[in-house]
């Protein structure tokens, strides 16, 4: 498998990046995968994703692809290839609704940074079934607009009794944290969590990433 991992910020610069430049590459080594790093927008183009089976976003703000690298992304997971956007993925591409609409989201900010609960609604799956049905965990937690659980696969959401409700910002009070859909032919993963660093040292959660690199690429459903 052949994966780039993109870190571009255009925004905000997360410190967790090189934390998970550094897991994901072991990850992917574990596993016997190619994984690249990069925070080069040129790197993305239509000839460079034909030959990768995976393309991961960490990035921020609106990114500065011309049209047609922003169709040969778009192109690249409809056509059957995997996408995995990783926390503040959702905080991007605010100028490319086509983008917003593959992930299934945008960030609408991050109103608890904090230990939450967090309810994991599908056991089953291969990015959460090690988390049990209920854990705890410190991070910055994101809210999201142009989200609709209908329209997607919501692996686990925030636990309401942990938070300050009202320091929310969706009359629903739908908080997901991870969710996973196919779109086209290809796959689409997203996990909110990620922003301490000290989390990309831990083995549950690295398990987690793995696992959502692995429904993303079909090799567990």
């Amino acid at each position: 498998m052949n994966i780039l991992f993109l870190r571009h910020s255009a925004g905000f610069e997360h410190s967790y990046l090189p934390d998970a430049e550094v897991a994901c590459k072991q990850i992917g080594a574990a596993q016997g995968w190619k994984v690249q790093t990069t925070h080069h927008l040129q790197r993305i183009s239509r000839e460079s994703l034909a030959k990768l089976d995976l393309l991961v976003f960490a990035t921020t703000g609106n990114l500065d692809f011309d049209d047609e690298q922003k169709r040969a992304v778009i192109d690249f997971v409809r056509d059957g290839k995997a996408f995995l956007g990783i926390h503040n993925a959702t905080d991007t591409g605010y100028d490319w609704p086509e983008y917003g609409e593959m992930l299934g989201g945008y960030f609408s900010g991050h109103p608890w940074h904090q230990e939450v609960g967090v309810i994991v609604e599908d056991t089953e799956h291969p990015a959460t079934r090690m988390l049990g049905e209920h854990f705890r965990v410190t991070d910055e937690i994101y809210t999201f607009k142009n989200w609709d659980r209908d329209k997607t696969r919501v692996l686990m959401r925030i636990d309401n009794d942990s938070v300050d409700l009202e320091k929310g910002n969706r009359e629903d009070h739908d908080y997901a944290l991870g969710w996973c859909h196919e779109y086209g032919a290809g796959r689409v993963m997203y996990t909110a969590l990620g922003h301490p660093d000290a989390l990309w040292h831990e083995d549950w959660f690295r398990q987690h990433i793995l696992g959502c690199m692995r429904w993303a690429l079909r090799l567990e459903d």
